[in-house]
């Protein structure tokens, strides 16, 4: 009797299974955009930190996906599996993938936002630090630096503008 039981409820979740290449593809996808986070981020940067609307102007997914794609069907093992796909049910596992990589992205995105807000509420503690009690430059240590448009100054020639965070991942 439970061997029965365990047979039905094997059998339930066996007749709902994902198609094989599912997981498969779905776990290198996600790998992929993980791996990739650096040129996300480096192409977020470069549209100027405004986030795309909609799935048509995501960042990396609709790359990513393909690169999965053609990676999953050069396995020799894989191309039977994927011939067997039927076309609708390809299609709604596809759109499924893609929105669960959208949603990765955003968050990778939404990360790196938060971050920048904390870093710029932390430049601008320094930054307020250093008006009220004055700080002497570590270069000349004889005259204590000023804050004058957002640049540290001291009249010794020190000169740090206050982006110095964009400066250092150039420089990087």
């Amino acid at each position: 009797m439970a061997e029965q039981s365990k047979s039905s409820h094997h059998l339930l979740y066996k007749a709902v299974s994902s198609p094989p290449w599912k997981e498969a593809f779905r776990q290198g996808c996600l790998e992929r955009m993980k791996n990739s986070r650096d040129r996300l981020l480096s192409k977020y940067r470069q549209t100027g930190g405004s986030m795309p609307r909609g799935a048509q102007n995501t960042f990396l997914v609709q790359e990513v996906m393909e690169e999965e794609w053609d990676a999953l069907q050069s396995v020799n093992s894989c191309p039977e599996a994927l011939a067997q796909v039927e076309e609708p049910v390809d299609l709604a596992v596809l759109e499924e993938i893609q929105q669960e990589l959208i949603d990765r992205e955003q968050s990778i995105i939404r990360e790196y936002e938060k971050s920048l807000q904390f870093d710029e509420q932390c430049l601008s503690i320094m930054l307020a630090e250093w008006e009220a009690n004055p700080l002497i430059c570590p270069v000349c240590t004889r005259y204590n630096l000023r804050i004058t448009s957002g640049v540290v100054k001291c009249p010794c020639g020190l000169y740090i503008p206050s982006h110095a965070c964009d400066t250092w991942a150039l420089i990087l």
